[in-house]
Parts: C-alpha cells; structure tokens; sequence
C-alpha cells in the first residue's frame, strides 16, 4: 500500500511540475496575444482575454512605422547568418573530427570558449572592427557580428556529430576516388540533417532575438531589425507606452519561430541528443 502512495505522489507530482513549467513559459505568451487584440482602457484589463477583438494594433504596427522593412532585415540577416554558420560549420567540423592534427582539441575548446563571453564584452572592439569594415549601419555588418554567438555552437555540435559517423563511409569514398568536398556534400550532409536542422534553427532563432548589435550597429530604421524597432516604439508623449502595438509586434515575430520549432521538434531532439549515446 505504502508502495502505491509513493507512486501516487511521485507521478502527481511530477505532472504537477510539467503544469507549473506550462504555465510560466505559455501563460506570457497568451497573454500577449490577448493584450494584441485590445484597444483603449481595456489594455489596462489583467484578463487573458479580451472583451471585443479588435486588429487595430497590428494595422497601427505597419502605419506608423516601417515595420515591414524591420521585418524583412531580420528574415535576411537570419538566413544569411543561417548559410554562413552551417557552410562554415560544416566545413571545420570535417576538418575538426576526421583530419588528425597537433593542436585539435585546443582549438575545438578555443571554439568553443569564444561562445562564454557575453556581449558587452566584446561590444567596443566589435564596434571599431565593423566601423573600420564600413560596415556600420549595413546588414552586412550585423550578418558578420551575428557569427561570433553562432558558429561556435554550429562547430561545436556539427564535430560531435561528424565524429561519431562510421569512418568505413568516408574510406569507401576514398576508394572510389571521392574528394574531401565530395565526400562531405555527398556522403556526410545527408546522414546530418538532424544536426543541421538543429544548428540551423538555433541560429536563425538567436540571430532573429538578437538585440544588443543590432541597436548599436544601426542607426536608421532602413537597417533596424524587429528587437530594435519593437523596443523603439513610442506614443506621442514619454507618458504614453503603446502596448497594444509592442504586443502586437511581438506576436508578429514570435509565431514564426514557434511554428518552426513545432514543425522542427523532432530533429531537433535528434540533434541535441546526437553523440550522446553509443553503440
């Protein structure tokens, strides 16, 4: 009996704590959803729900400012970024785990180090590299400041998924007389499409959310990607926040990446856990 209760409280209390995670990550987002669709004094409403749907806010979104160009920035520069981490990527993990070198470890760990240090840190230097490029208040700018927080974590995953793919592949390759190019766009690409998808899609969602460089790399809304415009939204006083268009704007560039991801879970897994068993 004591055995049953035991097995009782522990399964309700682990659902208990999938409920609680649910709701702290879900109930923000309807939350927002909701606030999107309200208009005047129902904004200051705490309901998830509003009274009257109103589009009023999303129509405001593409009035006011330039809010289709914010988004066609980030769509750009995250799919450049995208290309660039996973050709790059791809390209060092081959060398990283099939090409026997002095000094392999050190510089798969010097890669992956990069990645520790917070952005503020390297800020000034970045800023004075992208001046100096002239690159500043350009989308290539921000494409090339993107790859320091992307290409470590693509390298880093793509190598530990490369490694633990059968050598005899690349060998029979070689017998038949495939080059390195060949034998990583013919032999290895179509057994890494989980990892890829994973590198990939993590990419474009970090370069999507970036904020810090693209506010200090541009300066004019021709190049502002949407964290940037949506936190420079503003009413017609210092007073006056407009809510119901910063919700809407976030709903706008939130569902995109929330419906990747449902499409994308299971490759993601895939390549998450990729290297983490062996046979």
């Amino acid at each position: 009996m004591d055995a049953i209760w035991k097995r009782i409280l522990k399964t309700g209390g682990f659902y208990l704590l999938v409920i609680l995670i649910i709701l702290y990550a879900v109930v923000p987002f309807f939350y927002a959803i909701g606030t999107s669709f309200k208009r005047g004094a129902e904004l200051f409403d705490p309901s998830l729900f509003p009274l009257s749907f109103s589009f009023g806010n999303y129509v405001s979104v593409f009035q006011e400012q330039p809010f289709h160009k914010n988004l066609f920035n980030s769509i750009a520069v995250s799919l450049a970024v995208v290309v660039l981490s996973l050709f790059l990527g791809v390209t060092a993990a081959y060398s990283l785990a099939r090409v026997r070198f002095r000094g392999r470890t050190l510089l798969l760990l010097t890669i992956l180090a990069v990645s520790m240090f917070p952005q503020v840190a390297v800020l000034s230097g970045m800023f004075q590299l992208i001046r100096g490029a002239g690159l500043y208040n350009r989308l290539p700018g921000l494409m090339f400041a993107y790859m320091i927080f992307t290409l470590p974590f693509t390298v880093w995953v793509l190598t530990t998924f490369m490694r633990d793919l059968p050598t005899e592949l690349e060998e029979a390759a070689i017998m038949d007389g495939a080059s390195a190019w060949q034998t990583i766009t013919k032999v290895f690409l179509p057994l890494m499409w989980p990892a890829l998808v994973t590198t990939g899609l993590l990419a474009f969602i970090a370069a999507w959310n970036e904020f810090l460089f693209a506010l200090t790399f541009t300066s004019s809304n021709a190049t502002r990607t949407v964290p940037v415009a949506i936190a420079l939204l503003s009413g017609g006083s210092q007073y006056e926040i407009p809510w119901g268009n910063i919700m809407a704007a976030s709903v706008i560039v939130t569902v995109p990446l929330v419906v990747l991801v449902l499409i994308f879970q299971r490759k993601i897994i895939s390549g998450l856990t990729a290297g983490g068993v062996k046979g």
